[in-house]
């Protein structure tokens, strides 16, 4: 039983927003620290599998949710020079059925607003970052000079986490030597709203309808930058330079990125080892503070959203039980997330040639990157 567990989440994106969401219903006394003049996030498109809508609903989002989602009816792994189909999966209906809740496609906007709705307005401390943490104190010296203490403090502050780096230490970013162009077009009438992901030579590009309607195709498209080196979100791009690298590329793609206008953003893709452990005494991490993964599974806004149900669900007045039990409910299962999506930076991007060959047959035949058999992700209960 809670007494007024004082928790103070630091990163007010997604993971943080579902964990002040999820703390609060526990009975924690939450605040948020966000940097941002307000709550935003970074990014057009996110995938949420049902293993996160099911912790959504169970928050009591689900409507929300539902108007903001969109439910691809199929997804097709595509040969990068024709369009020849590796596979076809349903989604809609198939995954509702295998796991009980939707598969959606999502504005990354949309999901923020979902989440910051069921929060008070006074919670929510902007426009200054933590600076210092002081884990022996449970408290935090922010960028203003003030100081804020409780008797959590949860790391919500994305990859380049402060909490992180001042509690467990902090871990080498490693790059996996590909950078991700963004880009949006509006819907068309002749559209196609499936999930869709090209296979070729050295890049990918996976596409997928967001926003109510749904309003855009949002477009990633993966490409090699070995010399690129800025970790961010935001660089620019060109639409010419994403035409460039996709020429001679399957005509339903190329015809997509002829009506990809500015703005486009590119970003270098890097990932951290896992962690062998993420809490202290008085402090935890979660999201991509806890476990930074490229977005080769589209899982990393869903493992912040399970973490969060994860620490609410061992959530009790004994602060380091609670976090041991929190860290050891999450650990080994992010860490096996992060080992595949790294691996699949070589498995999407084989050379034309008889390896190639061989995983085609193997998507073709549904051994691999089959939805419906992957219970121990898409099915994972995290409370």
């Amino acid at each position: 039983m809670l007494g007024h567990m004082r928790v103070l989440v630091t990163g007010g994106g997604i993971g943080g927003l579902a964990t002040a969401v999820a703390l609060r219903r526990a009975g924690a006394d939450v605040h948020v620290v966000e940097k941002a003049a307000a709550f935003g996030e970074v990014g057009a498109g996110v995938h949420l599998g049902p293993n996160a809508t099911g912790v959504l609903r169970r928050l009591g989002l689900g409507e929300k949710l539902d108007e903001v989602g969109f439910a691809p009816e199929h997804m097709y792994i595509l040969r990068w020079q024709d369009d020849t189909r590796l596979a076809e999966f349903e989604l809609a209906r198939r995954m509702l059925q295998e796991y009980g809740s939707p598969y959606y496609t999502a504005y990354r906007p949309d999901l923020v607003d979902v989440l910051s709705s069921a929060l008070p307005d006074d919670i929510t401390s902007f426009g200054t970052a933590v600076r210092d943490v002081h884990p022996d104190k449970a408290a935090v010296t922010l960028a203003d000079g003030r100081t804020m203490d409780a008797d959590l403090i949860v790391g919500a502050d994305g990859t380049h986490s402060t909490v992180r780096g001042a509690t467990v230490g902090d871990a080498p970013a490693r790059f996996s030597g590909m950078c991700a162009y963004r880009a949006m077009v509006p819907v068309g009438p002749d559209d196609d709203l499936s999930v869709r992901l090209w296979l070729g030579p050295g890049r990918h590009v996976v596409v997928y309808p967001v926003g109510r309607g749904p309003a855009w195709i949002n477009m990633v498209c993966v490409v090699p930058e070995p010399e690129w080196h800025e970790e961010s979100w935001t660089a620019p791009g060109t639409a010419e330079d994403l035409r460039r690298h996709f020429r001679g590329w399957a005509p339903s793609l190329t015809g997509l990125l002829d009506r990809v206008t500015e703005p486009v953003f590119r970003w270098a893709l890097y990932d951290r080892e896992p962690l062998t452990h993420w809490s202290t005494a008085t402090t935890t991490l979660l999201g991509d503070a806890a476990h930074p993964m490229l977005p080769f599974l589209a899982q990393g806004a869903a493992q912040s959203i399970e973490d969060a149900a994860a620490l609410a669900s061992v959530l009790d007045d004994d602060v380091p039980s609670t976090l041991e039990a929190y860290q050891a409910k999450r650990l080994s299962h992010t860490a096996r997330i992060q080992r595949l999506s790294w691996d699949n930076n070589v498995v999407y991007h084989l050379p034309d040639g008889e390896e190639q060959r061989r995983r085609d047959a193997e998507i073709a035949a549904g051994d691999v990157y089959h939805p419906y058999l992957m219970s121990w992700l898409y099915g994972n209960n995290p409370f």
